[in-house]
This record gives structure tokens, C-alpha cells and sequence, in this order.
């Protein structure tokens, strides 16, 4: 959940009352919010830095408000302020209007057939007349970062930039160059650069270097000229200096280029709508046309309103409660969602406004219906199903086997917990253990974004090894074991693969120990009350295996089915996992104990 940083002096000035600690967190669960903590900067330099360097910081005390992951009009202190006030029913929700420049043509930004190689999508809007003071200029910054940092999603799918719009002429011109022919002053600035040394210069910058891998790779960078050739920005990277914004700024050029267009809209959606009650007219934003490479003319921002119509008997049998028609509605218009009742059933309109783009389902409406109820005031009434609850059985074979494998002397290893299922290189799961891919059964990433996670893992020996590798320096031997799930193709399954629980465990000593694995294997098929025996019990019988030593590895059996194998590794196998002591492995498959 991202958190929001707001003063408490400000909020509660924009609340037009003050709230004790306690009042105001209460005030927060009420509206599906949780204040996570009260500080001050200088605490939060203190506890980072050190006291020496808080020394001189702000004793302003802060409200660190944790907002639901979707909420990205509570993001900043206008939205958070606006929402809270129409919960109390203090204002009523603003409605926002798209308008045109009334001297002239709205601005126009042109998208170049070079950008599809980048960024192919961008969207523009006017925040016209605006009034900014020091706290609504930070305000305005701070909600463009946490956007970067939610549904832009660290600026892949969405940058945005917002300029001076009295610095810039239009119409604007968003394409893509070659890295070499891009020089501009980036913000802040003294000098100007080329697009290659600015990607340089920002390999040390702690903000922007996490950017830097979107475009650097590709051949063509984007950028945003005027028409006088000034650049207003090289997305996503950084914004040019001369049309940097200002307490002193009064229009306000807002562009987002984007790979999703959907999102884009949003992105735009929330910072017009959240700083135009700073304009002359309040809630107004001045629209903008985008001008793709195909010659379709769009209007931004589109500021959707839409409507839907749910019964109040859904909402009533849903939320478990049982109100009027009128009531439910006025529990949703003080979410933020006007609504009001039509035709004698009990149907409900809801307006869903552009700032609600969270509403997706009818269900996102019946959940506000019950957090405007207070789910604290919902009654609590007994089930009309009564089932008794109970552990699932391989979860339950695998705890019980874990504390017994711990009380035999084995640590056990918690490697990645998504490699059970996502996480794993080919060369991991193969070629470190002498094995072909195609022998393997594993199933493969369609697009890896890295070398390391290429195939679902078909087996836990891998990871218990390069655990091992990590720790050679603590005191031998090393005796660890994994209990978890590898992922094998299956095509008798709907999705094509199946999940299977494994027991793998491995002994790293200066000796290599089998002896100490068979007998964690006899110790195992005791617990499990298996006898030896070929029939109804168990037994092993010498194999040959690739990723063990020749001769040193044998297949293991249990009433009549082949359930793994355990042995001696392959020298080669040691040494592809930068080991330099014999080692002992035993990996079998415990489903079948069930």
C-alpha cells in the first residue's frame, strides 16, 4: 500500500477542524485508510541518518496515511482532503468540466511513427489560470512521484511531464531520435548534454538511475519538442530546464507518453483533477488534442463519467445488512459515488466520476456501500453452511516431516518462495546437474526478465546447493534439507503442468557422508511407517544417473513405484556450484505417502 506524507497543520486547516491523534485515527478506518504513523522529518532523519545529521530538520509533525494500492485520488492531500470532506458530508463532490480555450485552438501535441519503437501512446491536458503556493507546488511534485511510483509503475508504463506553458509555443511534437542526435538542458541544470552523456551523468543520480534501463537499450530515445525546437522532455528519463515549472507558473502543460494508453488516461485523469481546484475557475481543465501518426485526432483529458445500476437488494444481500433504497444511496454518495434511486424497484444509479477509476465491478460498489456502513456496525449472525475446518493433508504430512527431519540433526533451507513456482534459470535446473532441458520436463517463461528466472524449478537439489555455496564458511558438515513444490509439464492438467512436493536434502562434509543420507532415508520411511521390502515396502537399487558419481547412486522405491533417487554427486556437479567438498544428496517425492 503506498503511504502519503501529509503536515498535520495543513490537513487539518483544509478540514476546517482539528482532530486529536486518536480522533483522527479513528476518522481513517472509517474511510478504509489506516494512519500508519506520526512523525516529523526530523525523526525520520534522525532514525535514517543519525542525530547529528536531524540536527536543524522540521519538528512539523507528520501523518504517514497508508492508501489502498488502487485509491489514486487519496494520493495526495487535495484528493485525501476532498474525499474525506464529502464522507462527512460537509461538501459535495465537484464536478469536472472539460473546456476550450475560448481565443483560439485548443494545443495540439503530434505523434511521430517513430515513437512505436518506444513509447507509441501519449495523452495531454491544460491546467489553465492556476494559482500555486510553496505547499500546493510540493503537493503537486510529491502526487507525480507517488503516480510514477504506483500505476506507472517506476515510469514503464507512464511518464509524466508537466511544463510552463507561457515558456513553450505549440504545437508540441512527440517522436523519437537516435541517442546522438538528442541534445537539450535537462532540469536543474548549467549546460547542455547529449542524450548519451545524460544517460552517463545519471548512472549516479539516486533517483533517476532507477529509470535509466527503459530506454537505454533502445535505439531510438523519445522526446518533446515545441515548435520552436525547445525540448520540453526526454521521457522517461528527465524534463528540459527551460520550461520548468514555478510557484510563478500561471498554465500548466501536462503530457503523459505511455506503452499503455488505458493507464495514461488515468495517470492524466488524477493530476487535472486533483490541481484544478487551484484554477480560476475551479475544476475546469483545459482540453488538449493528440494527433497520432495515422492522422486520428483524440481529446484529452476525456474525464469520464459513467453510470450503473445495481438493485439495493444486491447491495442488501451482499453487505448483510438491510437498508432502504435511499439510504444505500446516500452510504455511496458519501464515497465519492452520487447516487440516487430510480423506478419503484429499489434500482440504484450510481455516477461513477473520473477520479473512481478503481470502480470496476458492481462488486467495487457494494464494497464501499458496506465501508460507508462501517463494518464494525454489520451484525454478526452464524453461518447458514456449517463446515468444520481442517489442514490440508500434504501441508500436514510436509509440517510433520520437517520438525522430525530438524530433530534428526538437518537444518532446513527456505530458498526463494516464489522459485517454487516462477524462479529459476535452465542452466540451474540443467546443465549444473549434467542434465539435457529438454529431459527435464520444465516449464518455461515465455518472456524472462532475467537469466535467472527462465523455467519453473523441477527440482530442489539446485537450490539447496547454491545454498550451500553461500554458506562454505560456517563449520562443516553442512546438513540441510527442503521440503516445497517443483513445477512438472503435465498435459493430462487444464493448465499444462502440475505441482509436486518434494523432500530433497543434502550432506556437505570433507567425507561425502552416504551413509548419513541413507540413514535420514531410513529415518523418513520410518516416520512414514514404511517397511523395507520390494513389494508393500520400500528399497533402493543401484542406477546410473548423470548428476551423480558412477556407481554412487541409487533409485528409491516405495510399494512398488519409483519415488527418487539419493547418492553421491558428480565431482562435476560440485564444481559447477563452486563447492570443493563431496557431497551426498537425497530428493524423492512425498505425495505418494498420502
Amino acid at each position: 500500500m503506498p503511504t502519503v506524507s501529509v503536515r498535520r497543520d495543513l490537513l487539518f486547516l483544509a478540514l476546517g477542524r482539528e482532530y486529536t491523534d486518536e480522533e483522527f485515527d479513528e476518522l481513517c478506518f472509517e474511510f478504509g485508510l489506516e494512519l500508519d504513523e506520526i512523525t516529523s522529518e526530523k525523526d525520520i532523519i534522525s532514525k535514517e541518518q543519525g542525530d547529528v545529521k536531524a540536527e536543524g530538520a522540521s519538528d512539523v509533525i507528520l501523518y504517514k496515511i497508508d492508501v489502498p494500492a488502487n485509491r489514486y485520488d487519496l494520493l495526495c492531500l487535495e484528493g485525501l482532503v476532498r474525499g474525506l470532506q464529502v464522507f462527512k458530508e460537509r461538501t459535495e463532490a465537484p464536478r469536472y468540466e472539460r473546456v476550450y480555450p475560448v481565443d483560439g485552438e485548443p494545443q495540439r501535441l503530434i505523434i511521430t511513427e517513430e515513437t512505436a519503437l518506444v513509447r507509441p501512446h501519449a495523452v495531454a491536458a491544460v491546467l489553465r489560470n492556476i494559482t500555486f503556493t510553496k505547499d500546493r507546488y510540493e503537493s503537486f511534485i510529491e502526487l507525480q512521484e507517488k503516480l510514477h511510483q504506483n500505476v506507472c509503475r517506476k515510469r514503464t508504463l507512464v511518464a509524466i511531464g508537466t511544463h510552463d506553458l507561457d515558456t513553450i509555443s505549440g504545437p508540441f511534437t512527440f517522436t523519437a531520435k537516435p541517442p546522438a542526435d538528442i541534445k537539450f538542458k535537462p532540469l536543474n541544470q548549467s549546460k547542455e548534454y547529449t542524450a548519451p552523456e545524460l544517460m552517463n551523468l545519471y548512472k549516479t543520480d539516486s533517483h533517476l538511475r532507477h529509470f535509466l534501463h527503459i530506454i537505454e537499450d533502445k535505439p531510438v530515445y523519445p522526446i518533446i519538442y515545441d515548435s520552436n525546437g525547445i525540448v520540453l522532455s526526454m521521457p522517461p528519463i528527465i524534463n528540459g530546464d527551460h520550461s520548468k515549472i514555478s510557484l510563478n507558473t500561471k498554465s500548466v502543460f501536462i503530457e503523459c507518453t505511455a506503452t499503455d494508453v488505458t493507464k495514461a488516461k488515468i495517470v492524466l485523469d488524477m493530476v487535472v483533477t486533483m490541481f484544478s481546484e487551484y484554477c480560476d475557475k475551479p475544476f475546469t481543465v483545459e482540453a488538449a488534442e493528440v494527433v497520432y501518426p495515422d492522422g486520428k485526432i483524440f481529446i484529452y483529458p476525456e474525464l469520464p463519467y459513467r453510470k450503473e445500476t445495481l438493485t439495493s437488494d444486491f447491495i442488501n444481500k451482499k453487505v448483510g445488512f438491510n437498508e432502504t433504497p435511499e439510504s444505500i444511496a446516500k452510504l455511496l454518495t458519501r464515497m465519492y459515488l452520487k447516487s440516487e434511486v430510480i423506478g419503484e424497484g429499489g434500482d440504484i444509479e450510481v455516477e461513477i466520476p473520473p477520479t473512481r477509476s478503481d470502480i470496476i465491478h458492481a462488486c467495487d460498489i457494494v464494497e464501499d456501500a458496506a465501508m460507508a456502513y462501517g463494518f464494525n456496525n454489520l451484525r454478526r449472525t452464524m453461518p447458514r453452511t456449517y463446515t468444520v475446518a481442517n489442514q490440508f493433508p500434504l501441508n500436514k504430512l510436509t509440517e510433520l516431516l520437517r520438525h522430525d527431519l530438524a530433530a534428526a540433526g538437518f537444518t532446513e533451507a527456505l530458498t526463494f518462495a516464489l522459485s517454487a513456482f516462477l524462479q529459476c534459470s535452465r542452466e540451474d535446473i540443467a546443465d549444473k546437474l549434467n542434465k539435457d532441458i529438454s529431459s527435464t520436463k520444465a516449464a518455461h517463461i515465455a518472456n524472462p526478465k532475467t537469466a535467472e528466472f527462465q523455467v519453473a524449478r523441477t527440482t530442489l537439489l539446485a537450490g539447496l546447493l547454491k545454498t550451500v555455496a553461500a554458506n562454505r564458511k560456517m563449520p562443516l558438515p553442512l546438513k540441510l534439507f527442503e521440503i516445497s513444490d517443483v513445477v512438472l509439464k503435465d498435459e493430462t492438467r487444464d493448465v499444462g503442468a502440475r505441482n509436486n512436493r518434494r523432500l530433497c536434502a543434502i550432506y556437505y562434509n570433507k567425507s561425502p557422508g552416504f551413509e548419513v543420507i541413507h540413514g535420514l532415508l531410513d529415518r523418513t520411511m520410518q516416520l512414514l511407517d514404511v517397511k523395507p521390502g520390494r513389494e508393500k515396502g520400500y528399497c533402493i537399487q543401484a542406477v546410473e544417473d548423470s548428476t551423480f558419481f558412477p556407481g554412487r547412486c541409487a533409485e528409491v522405491f516405495a510399494h512398488g513405484q519409483s519415488i527418487g533417487r539419493l547418492g553421491v554427486l558428480h565431482p562435476d556437479v560440485i564444481n559447477k556450484f563452486e563447492l570443493t567438498m563431496p557431497c551426498s544428496a537425497l530428493d524423492i517425492d512425498i505425495e505418494p505417502f498420502l
